[in-house]
């Protein structure tokens, strides 16, 4: 039974401690102080604190980028040191350091090379994951050109380059706008499905409170609370109750029964609001839904392939399907095929064939729009021959 206990415990800290030195040898600061914690295979713990509380510090030596000044750490039932337990974790640092002179699709294949995969696979595994950050339009762009955000997408693509089982993300959404954070938090909890266990260092605390399973707060070196997020946020002291929109009688007499059972006004109604997110996603959405052209990046939404278990679909991709074939003709037609390039690796005469049912082989207006292509075409060169004849008169 222990063995079977030790399997699902993906980190185990105990009497964490890490002191920097100066030149004397001196302790200068005690970064961590003595913590002991243990993250479960499966899970997403978030790792929260102020600066400068010892979260980089604890992901370092996670990492084996640090040794412990005292006491003991695990990852995956190891040493972080043991290079076959490191190509089993990966990291998104907090600043993504990449060589700006490789395309996006250079260097996912650099970082891949790094963990001996063949180069079709390099291929396979790049191509899905530029689709799924939604840079595939622009996998043969330099690093150097793309923006914070675009760069950030890349990071997240290299740290899973290598499908692991252990992956760190370290302010995951910083310069990411609202739709790459929603894609980032879909992407962790699809992981945790898939029975993988992340940790999330972000002072987003919004974005934690969506995905996390168990908070960690840090101060000073030590863990000051820990817990599972209904533990720590529910307030047991107060009641909130929803309902349909009620006619003003109905409300009136919610009310009298209020004031006489509580005798006294310590109660508000309200309506329920969206959040920012929510509103900013749907307007999104819409624009999206339109065929609204942006050069900026797009939508992902399609998870790897590499990454969902066996290669299977992922969890309700048969609905979505009923409900493109659902969608009206004029609306299939108005959406036009999917591009992909030729050569796109993954590509299932399942997905081909889904493809074709969705959009009419041969667009109504494809013909006349070559036609009139070829009439403009027609009327520049005699319009050219009309004014070589009359230059050489």
């Amino acid at each position: 039974m222990s063995d079977d206990k030790e399997n699902r415990i993906a980190v185990e800290a105990i009497g964490l401690s890490k002191i920097f030195r100066d030149f004397w040898n001196r302790p200068k600061a005690k970064a961590v102080d003595d913590i002991d914690f243990e993250i479960r295979q499966g899970e997403i713990v978030a790792m929260l604190g102020p600066n400068g509380s010892g979260k980089s510090t604890t992901i370092k030596m996670l990492l084996g980028l640090l040794y412990p000044t005292s006491g003991s750490i695990s990852v995956l039932g190891a040493s972080p040191r043991d290079v076959q337990i490191k190509r089993r974790i990966g990291y998104l640092p907090e600043e993504s350091y990449l060589y700006k002179y490789l395309t996006a699709m250079e260097t996912l294949d650099f970082y891949g090379a790094l963990f001996n995969l063949s180069r079709a696979e390099r291929k396979r595994r790049s191509m899905q994951l530029l689709e799924m950050v939604g840079l595939s339009h622009a996998r043969n762009r330099q690093i150097g050109e793309f923006s914070k955000g675009m760069a950030r997408r890349i990071g997240l693509a290299q740290a899973m380059i290598n499908d692991p089982d252990l992956l760190i993300l370290d302010e995951p959404t910083s310069g990411l706008d609202p739709l790459g954070c929603k894609e980032v938090k879909d992407l962790v909890v699809l992981l945790r499905e898939r029975g993988k266990t992340v940790i999330v260092c972000s002072h987003l605390l919004s974005d934690v409170e969506d995905i996390c399973d168990r908070v960690m707060i840090l101060y000073g070196g030590k863990i000051r609370a820990t817990g599972s997020l209904s533990e720590l946020l529910t307030v047991s002291e107060e009641n909130t109750i929803t309902t349909p929109v009620l006619r003003p009688e109905v409300t009136e007499k919610v009310l009298d029964i209020l004031r006489r059972n509580l005798k006294s006004d310590e109660f508000k109604i309200d309506h329920p609001k969206r959040t920012l997110e929510e509103f900013f996603l749907s307007v999104v959405d819409q624009a999206m839904s339109e065929s609204i052209e942006t050069s900026g990046v797009t939508s992902g939404g399609k998870i790897a392939e590499y990454l969902l278990s066996d290669g299977k679909v992922s969890k309700g991709a048969p609905e979505r399907i009923i409900a493109d074939l659902a969608k009206p003709e004029e609306e299939r037609v108005r959406q036009g095929p999917e591009k992909e390039p030729a050569s796109t690796p993954g590509k299932t005469p399942k997905d081909s064939a889904i493809s074709k049912l969705l959009v009419p082989e041969k667009p109504v207006e494809e013909e006349p729009e070559k036609e009139r292509v070829s009439r403009r075409k027609k009327k520049k060169i005699e319009e050219a021959n009309e004014k070589l004849k009359k230059l050489l008169k």
